[in-house]
């Protein structure tokens, strides 16, 4: 069955970094554009970075720019997020999405990144 398992959050203090890992199975992920998505407490759910399918093509947040970088390794079905210089306003759970052909869509479960003194 499709799988996307994420890993890598956890406490951090402002100005740190953390990787987050998206494993994925149970589908073709080289066919897959990948995201980043987060969700802080009482927000809605925003979307913090793409990837397309071959890795070729990026986007970003605003608000992450020049901090975080989206990459994938489709010889190890795997996404990854690189945090940099983080701040506490980015604490929140983020979920790897994968958007595959005819609009199907699989989340990951999340994994919380808290960002604090």
């Amino acid at each position: 069955q499709v799988q996307l398992v994420e890993s890598g959050g956890g406490l951090v203090q402002p100005g740190g970094s953390l990787r987050l890992s998206c494993a994925a199975s149970g589908f073709t992920f080289s066919s897959y554009a990948m995201s980043w998505y987060r969700q802080a407490p009482g927000k809605e759910r925003e979307l913090v970075a793409a990837i397309t399918s071959a890795g070729g093509g990026t986007n970003y947040a605003d608000s992450v720019k020049g901090r975080f970088t989206i990459s994938r390794d489709n010889a190890k079905n795997t996404v990854y997020l690189q945090m940099n210089s983080l701040k506490p306003e980015d604490t929140a759970v983020y979920y790897c999405k994968a958007a595959g052909p005819s609009f199907v869509n699989y989340w990951g479960q999340g994994t919380q990144g808290t960002v604090s003194s």
